[in-house]
């Protein structure tokens, strides 16, 4: 059993909930932010300090922030968990949708991490996680604004890393595959609402197709899987710097690294069948 403390973000649902559930489980002190807090009922009943947090408002945050602190809390472990996919053609999404992404899955923990920091460098010891994705180092049509804000994650978290070396912090990235949680269908209804009626409602419905396919034909690894690996970055005592688990992402990482970016294009054009109509010309 552990005594240490965890904030952990976007425990409402999916990841994050299993997250805390875990750590609850292992005897660790555990603060859950979500805008949602009555999603919140059987985690508070295990013991969840509920905290409202929407990574979109800076209030917010720093409100967040504040309860932890003020309520005496030593904090030892940082998780970066909520993010949002929104998905549709680049040339169709909204630029103010498109920031949206960014704040719920940079700029929101960027802030966060910031205001928890100088009480964690006081400490000289800590870990923050941020939960990206294989997405955060590969790329696919009508994602173009969830891989960039996964990839600015990976980059932030990088950097953070080097910087936060002399003071004992760690700064670890979780990169999940394919996981059984709502995502998908959530991620389905943002692409039909911005690409269903347009010159790529071709490309929308195979990948709609495509992603139902996988959710019934259970080609997803339980949220436990992504858990157990959260689990041996805390524990260790010299963390890995990333963690890869869940269905697909060491075989996608895998290509996307050693197989090039033509071959990649080709894997993914081909997985859609989005090429050029041919001439009709005589």
């Amino acid at each position: 059993m552990s005594s240490q403390t965890v904030f952990i973000t976007g425990v409402s649902s999916g990841l994050g909930f299993d997250f805390a559930s875990a750590l609850l489980e292992q005897g660790y002190v555990v603060y859950g932010g979500a805008r949602d807090l009555t999603a919140l009922t059987p985690l508070i009943q295990k013991g969840l300090k509920a905290v409202p947090l929407d990574l979109c408002d800076d209030e917010s945050i720093l409100n967040a922030a504040q309860e932890i602190t003020q309520n005496g809390a030593c904090l030892d472990v940082l998780i970066n968990n909520a993010g949002i996919g929104i998905y549709g053609a680049l040339e169709d999404i909204p630029l103010s949708t498109a920031r949206e992404q960014f704040e719920v899955n940079l700029f929101g923990h960027a802030r966060l991490t910031q205001l928890l920091l100088p009480a964690m460098r006081q400490k000289g010891c800590g870990k923050i996680i941020s939960v990206s994705s294989m997405s955060g180092r590969l790329y696919s049509p009508l994602a173009g604004w969830y891989h960039a804000s996964k990839h600015a994650l990976e980059a932030w978290s990088d950097c953070l890393r080097l910087e936060l070396h002399p003071f004992g912090i760690h700064v670890v990235l979780i990169e999940p595959g394919a996981v059984a949680t709502e995502f998908s269908h959530k991620m389905l209804r943002r692409l039909e609402t911005h690409s269903a009626h347009t010159p790529y409602a071709p490309l929308t419905a195979r990948l709609k197709a495509h992603t139902l396919r996988t959710v019934a034909q259970h080609k997803r690894s339980p949220p436990r899987v992504i858990t157990r690996v959260l689990l041996k970055a805390i524990k260790a005592k010299n963390p890995k710097r990333r963690y890869v688990a869940g269905k697909y992402a060491r075989l996608f990482l895998f290509c996307r690294r050693f197989l090039g970016d033509a071959f990649f294009d080709q894997l993914m054009l081909r997985a859609f069948k989005w090429r050029r109509a041919r001439s009709s010309r005589t």
